[in-house]
């Protein structure tokens, strides 16, 4: 093709949330813009994310609630499009957003494909240009500055190129790791560590908690160095499953868990399942209770299959006269509600992973545009950086932010041109 045949300003790679939302917002500011995706499916993540509800952000977000990059960086480009700049988004075309109490805004669908349906429709305003199944393999900035785009399909060139294709979560959506790639070969590093997080944690097979399978409820689980010193902890519900642990708890702490044993192995994590409560004032309660036995003293606090295999980690028989335990039963009891040691042996890997630990890290980024500090012309969003927040719609704020910076400073720049 040749210059003067170029149909295209911007070729978007990756057409999930960050991608789109990028595209929508350069083919706003005049890009003539070609979004390129290699799912069959378009917004794959989307249609999954909050149990086919999608939780398009959360009431309030702020930094803390991200790891990776540093904090005032995600503090930066958070601002720049903040959730009412989501609300107002969706509601534009017709997308009314309810808060639930768990601060998660989810449609008032409570379906995933209204959220899929205003992005296309809004893509399709802007004048963008979406392909699929179109994968792209490669990507190489040509002597003249123009970045050529290829695959199996063909190839497209362009002045611009956002990279928008996420990290490795959640791979039958497409998001396999390639951005990394092409990434690397543009000039950038990748973090030594990619991992899944947002992830279900693995307990050993015999492990009392997975023959709970199916039992949810809140709890508390922290992470701690081997001084004792809590390093992270949430408290939401969790649920036992056959492989082990799953839930919101579970799922926010796993990315801290794994971060935690690739400095340290010393690090270990508890679970509470009395929430506020501790071992020695749980003790005393026990010393002071009126209940027949354990298991009755307890079916009070936990459901009762809980009751009973906290009874049996404690070594404790849940029919014992309850003021007959010894000191040591009472304090292993306690123990085990409120301070149970979890031997995680692994995660459930990428396949269940909502989101990725790790990526491009945001020091090789212009905060202000999302464009590569080494390869001018290039702009990145999403889940392919070194950002990754908690379960509840961060990550979706994350791509809205990042795709908004990113499309409207790549169409300014060609305005610029």
């Amino acid at each position: 093709m040749s210059d003067d045949a170029r149909a295209f300003d911007l070729i978007v790679v990756g057409a999930g949330a960050a991608g789109l939302f990028a595209a929508i917002h350069a083919g706003r500011g005049g890009a003539r813009v070609l979004a390129l995706d290699g799912a069959k499916t378009l917004g794959a993540k989307i249609l999954v994310a909050g149990g086919g509800r999608c939780n398009v952000t959360h009431h309030a977000v702020d930094e803390k609630a991200y790891a990776g990059s540093s904090p005032n960086a995600v503090r930066n480009i958070l601002r720049r499009f903040g959730v009412a700049d989501t609300v107002r988004f969706f509601e534009a075309y017709g997308v009314e957003l309810k808060r639930e109490d768990t601060g998660k805004l989810f449609p008032t669908t409570d379906d995933a494909h209204t959220i899929l349906d205003a992005l296309l429709q809004a893509a399709r305003d802007a004048g963008v240009t979406i392909r699929h199944p179109q994968r792209v393999t490669a990507i190489d900035r040509r002597d003249d500055g123009m970045f050529a785009v290829r695959g199996d399909w063909g190839a497209e060139r362009a002045p611009r190129v956002i990279l928008a294709t996420g990290g490795k979560a959640l791979p039958k959506s497409g998001s396999d790791g390639a951005g990394y790639e092409f990434a690397r070969v543009l000039g950038h590093t990748v973090t030594d560590h990619v991992y899944p997080a947002l992830v279900p944690l693995i307990l050993p097979g015999d492990h009392p908690l997975r023959a709970l399978s199916g039992l949810a409820l809140p709890a508390t689980l922290s992470l701690r160095a081997a001084s004792g010193k809590v390093l992270k902890e949430f408290t939401n519900s969790l649920l036992c499953t056959h492989f082990g642990l799953s839930g919101p708890c579970a799922l926010d702490m796993s990315r801290y868990w794994r971060a935690a044993h690739l400095d340290d192995a010393g690090v270990a994590l508890f679970a509470n399942f009395i929430p506020g409560e501790r071992e020695d004032t749980l003790d005393a309660t026990l010393l002071a209770s009126r209940a027949a036995n354990p298991a009755a003293f307890l079916r009070d606090l936990v459901p009762e299959r809980l009751a009973r295999a906290l009874c049996d980690i404690a070594a404790v028989d849940p029919a014992a006269n309850l003021r007959q335990l010894t000191r040591e039963q009472r304090r292993a009891l306690a123990r085990a509600t409120c301070a149970l040691p979890l031997a995680v042996e692994g995660d459930r890997g990428f396949t269940y992973a909502e989101v990725t630990m790790g990526g491009v890290p945001l020091s090789e980024i212009r905060l202000e545009t999302m464009e590569s500090r080494a390869c001018p012309g290039l702009h990145l969003a999403g889940e392919i950086l070194d950002v990754d927040g908690r379960i509840g719609g961060f990550n979706f704020q994350w791509a809205w932010a990042t795709g908004f910076v990113a499309g409207s400073a790549a169409a300014g720049a060609l305005r610029g041109a």
